[in-house]
């Protein structure tokens, strides 16, 4: 079946993006992209993205605690060709480095990269009074994109995050500050596609932090 893609970025687009750099892969067929993730939402909005119909999947896996991934998988040359143009490429685990990905729409791919592969955790520190923290941390495979993905933040918006090695992957990190400002910029608006379960557990972050600082003032 063919789908009437329209490759004009959008913030939905770019959204999109950030999961197929994440959590998606280009078949060697020149034609085909996958999407897995052990989140069902991940995978119906992405569907929604493109209008898809296709049938969802489910594989086996050990390393999630139900056992179980979503997955889907369409065919759109004119669409796998525009993921290659911007620097996507199949076997990409450890070789994705930057991405042609307009200045504009960066905080959406920002975020479906988080809603793929990137985490968020906060907690008080009971070192300190009146102390919450929070920090937000995006993974890859490839020192190169976390390299990219680390210089175009600063450049656009001026906080550094720390890189580190963690188990065959590079992790870029950013503490309680640069956290507040990337995820503002990344939840701009209401009505943005996210993972509900990443999004409700940043939003009660932020909603706590914004309470400490208004009690600071007091």
């Amino acid at each position: 079946m063919r789908y009437n893609f329209i490759m004009e970025w959008s913030s939905e687009l770019a959204y999109a993006v950030g999961l197929i750099a994440t959590d998606g892969s280009l078949s060697k067929d020149g034609r085909h992209i996958n999407l897995t993730s052990k989140d069902l939402q991940q995978i119906t909005n992405f569907a929604g993205i493109f209008g898809l119909t296709n049938k969802v999947g489910l594989k086996k896996s050990t390393y999630n605690p139900d056992g179980k991934y979503y997955f889907l998988q369409f065919g759109n040359i004119e669409f796998y060709r525009f993921l290659l143009e911007i620097g996507l490429t199949t076997n990409k685990t450890k070789s994705i480095g930057a991405l042609k990905i307009p200045d504009v729409f960066f905080a959406d791919f920002l975020r479906g990269s988080l809603d793929g592969d990137g985490y968020t955790y906060s907690y008080w520190d009971k070192r300190w009074a009146s102390s919450f923290l929070i920090y937000t941390g995006f993974v890859s495979a490839s020192k190169a994109h976390i390299d990219w993905i680390s210089g175009k933040v600063f450049r656009l918006y001026g906080i550094r995050g720390h890189i580190g090695v963690g188990k065959a992957v590079f992790q870029l990190r950013f503490g309680k500050r640069g956290s507040v400002v990337l995820l503002n910029k990344m939840y701009y608006k209401k009505n943005l596609v996210y993972l509900e379960r990443k999004y409700v557990k940043i939003q009660a972050a932020l909603d706590t932090i914004d309470k400490e600082y208004a009690g600071m003032l007091k």
